[in-house]
């Protein structure tokens, strides 16, 4: 009989309910067996839906690490925690899915990176959009050389209004930024991925706080309070790697262009190129003719299959707890991520000080 693994989930908000709590509960070899948060009721709320009758509820995290029956732990609270809690898992001998992005800080990446090292427990970062059907297939594009060496890419997270009014995501101190750290981490995440690629040379970024201000501005979730607008709500990045490969990134909850998206890329390569701006395209050429393809990635046009696909969060989750069942490295190990949280610092970094960040790799 194989082994049902005991999970806690520490901070029971919005995207504990959102991702992990339903992709998890749909797996049969785990168990959501605590439930902490610092609001009880959100606590007993996420016991009641997902847990059982031996299920426990906690409001500190540490009570949770001394359990001894508790194998996983999922960190699902403010960027400023994710750290601490994580390293204090790994060292309780847990093994964690920390949220993104990584950390508040780089800093505090490398040493969750470390805390790995030292533990021997797995440590992952919930970038879920690798796990999407269309990075999936152009992940395994590109690692079959259909590209060629890709040499010129773009990640893109582009709102148009589209802020986050809720919780801390409004709030520097707690999150450590805004759209670049929010949404902007995906895209990169999924670039980086892409190409294989983890050795930045320089970084030069802009972060703006330009629309932040406006008073009962038009936005998904209705206005926001600009007193309480902190962080920026555009930032830009170019990132050129060791090899001479160059990045550019963009990301906004608040910016005026019509053309939006995120958790995409478009990546250039010599022997061809694509992007998922409007669903999932590969471009060439082939007998002297340039070509364009746009890639059907579900099944159609048969009367008992609808076409759907499991969905990013679900294939995440699984291959997570398969990754501690079989012992092998996970999807997004913590270097790759740590890498992602070094370059956005140093877009913060070159915003604030008018300068191009190097690496000492």
């Amino acid at each position: 009989m194989s082994k049902v693994y005991q999970i806690a989930i520490v901070g029971c908000g919005g995207i504990a309910n959102g991702k992990h709590m339903p992709s998890l509960a749909k797996l049969k070899n785990v168990k959501m067996a605590a439930f902490c948060d610092i609001i009880e009721e959100r606590a007993i709320e996420a016991k009641e839906k997902y847990g059982d009758a031996d299920a426990k509820v906690y409001t500190n995290f540490e009570e949770v690490l001394a359990d001894p029956t508790i194998d996983i732990v999922h960190v699902c609270t403010p960027n400023d925690s994710h750290a601490n809690i994580s390293i204090a898992a790994l060292e309780a001998d847990k093994h964690v899915l920390c949220e993104k992005p990584m950390a508040k800080t780089a800093a505090d990446a490398r040493r969750m990176v470390e805390a790995a090292k030292r533990s021997g427990k797995k440590l992952t970062v919930g970038y879920n959009n690798r796990f999407r059907t269309d990075s999936r297939y152009l992940k395994e594009a590109v690692d079959a050389g259909e590209l060629g060496e890709v040499y010129f890419a773009k990640a893109h997270a582009i709102r148009r209004r589209a802020v986050p009014t809720w919780g801390v995501f409004l709030d520097e101190e707690k999150q450590g930024g805004g759209p670049l750290i929010d949404i902007g981490t995906h895209a990169l995440d999924l670039t980086l991925w892409m190409m294989d690629n983890y050795k930045p040379k320089a970084v030069l970024g802009t972060a703006f706080h330009k629309l932040a201000s406006k008073e009962n501005a038009a936005n998904a979730w209705g206005s926001w309070d600009p007193k309480e607008f902190t962080v920026e709500d555009s930032a830009f990045g170019m990132i050129t790697m060791e090899n001479g490969a160059t990045i550019m990134l963009e990301s906004s909850w608040a910016l005026n262009v019509i053309e939006t998206g995120e958790a995409a890329c478009t990546l250039c390569g010599t022997e061809g190129g694509a992007d998922m701006k409007d669903g999932l395209r590969i471009n060439g050429e082939k007998n002297s003719k340039l070509f364009d393809t746009k890639i059907q990635l579900n099944a159609s046009g048969v009367a008992f299959f609808d076409g759907a696909s499991e969905d990013a969060p679900d294939v995440e989750m699984r291959m997570w707890i398969e990754a501690i069942e079989n012992d092998t490295d996970p999807v997004v190990t913590p270097e790759q991520a740590c890498v992602v949280s070094e370059i956005l610092e140093a877009i913060y970094e070159s915003s604030k000080t008018g300068k191009a960040v190097y690496f000492n790799n």
